[in-house]
């Protein structure tokens, strides 16, 4: 089964092709590309939506020609188009959405629309080191931070969250207090690496909370103290200052993952999202684990960000798994608030 998957959730276009395989092996991804709107909302300091939908409506069949060429395929091939139905964006969403049904549709195939942050907690099953079930994951994107017990495709049971801003929102405003562009977060990390750590004490929200859940809202607040203390001498403490950040956040991302492991007892972790690609976070995890004899697993870094293939693989293994069937129903709607708790209980 040849499973075409499209993504359009926030800024970033992205097309793919997944193959199942017949003894019920992870799927293999045959192709896929990527379009990036960073150089288009730079001028903006942040995503523009209107923008953003607009271009999504340029990129997806081109996108899909070049991913088609790649894997030596054919439209005829496609057996399921697969798309996020959300969260995210409702006119990016709906970009994505609308062109998938409509390829369903003309190719009398069936559709499936997936959960965004289930493609993101299911990529790192297409990475060289692929996990077994059970794990906790650790799912950090540009909204959303959890951790989760995933048994298995479609059973998750969430451990704890943020109850305001998620670790890439406090990387993306804080870089922006420190006057640095967009994207705000990438660039907060590689100017960490020329500063100090332990320059700045900073505070570690709820990280003696006893509960697994975040909070980074604090500590935004504490970076924009520092820098109005700082003043003109800001310039000259701008790297400190982002690697105390740096800092702050990813011990809090990392004690709050080791005690969902010692709560669950589990002995794996799966590193999902954007904020997986981060190097501080990896290595401070992946040092923390191996001295529990814990096995840490990541997407590849091209797949860390938002991308079809997890959307294909997503719909993939829902298949394969049971849990979904693609139905032939062309009429669609997006969820643009969706939590990753309810995806069961959201008719197909």
């Amino acid at each position: 089964m040849l499973v075409l998957g499209i993504e359009s959730s926030c800024d970033e276009t992205g097309v793919a092709l997944v193959q199942t395989r017949p003894d019920g092996a992870t799927p293999a991804l045959r192709a896929h590309a990527l379009h990036t709107q960073i150089a288009m909302h730079q001028a903006y300091g942040g995503v523009v939506p209107e923008l953003a939908s607009r271009d999504h409506i340029r990129r997806v069949l081109p996108l899909t020609e070049t991913v088609l060429a790649d894997a030596g395929a054919a439209l005829a091939d496609i057996d399921v188009v697969a798309y996020t139905r959300g969260p995210g964006l409702a006119g990016a969403l709906l970009v994505g959405a609308g062109i998938a049904c409509a390829l369903g549709a003309a190719l009398d195939v069936p559709v499936l629309g997936v959960h965004h942050l289930e493609g993101h907690l299911l990529s790192p099953f297409l990475s060289a080191d692929p996990p077994q079930f059970p794990f906790v994951a650790l799912l950090v994107s540009g909204g959303h931070t959890q951790l989760m017990r995933v048994d298995g495709v479609g059973r998750y049971e969430l451990l704890g969250e943020t109850i305001d801003d998620a670790a890439g929102e406090a990387f993306d405003k804080s870089a922006k207090l420190m006057g640095l562009g967009y994207p705000g977060g990438p660039a907060l990390s590689r100017l960490a690496e020329q500063g100090d750590a332990q320059a700045f004490k900073l505070p570690r929200p709820l990280l003696h909370s006893g509960d697994l859940d975040f909070s980074f809202a604090g500590l935004k607040t504490a970076v924009l103290t520092q820098a109005k203390k700082l003043g003109d001498g800001l310039d000259a403490r701008r790297a400190d200052l982002a690697a105390s950040t740096q800092a702050a956040i990813v011990e809090v991302l990392v004690k709050k993952t080791l005690a969902a492991l010692q709560r669950t007892g589990l002995q794996r972790v799966v590193v999902a999202g954007g904020v997986g690609a981060n190097r501080l976070l990896r290595a401070q995890l992946d040092a923390a684990c191996a001295a529990r004899r814990v096995r840490v697993h990541y997407p590849e870094m091209h797949l860390c960000t938002d991308n079809g293939a997890m959307i294909a693989l997503a719909a993939a293994m829902r298949l394969q798994s049971g849990r979904q069937q693609a139905v032939r129903d062309y009429g669609f709607g997006v969820l643009p608030r969706w939590p990753l708790a309810e995806l069961e209980a959201v008719p197909a």
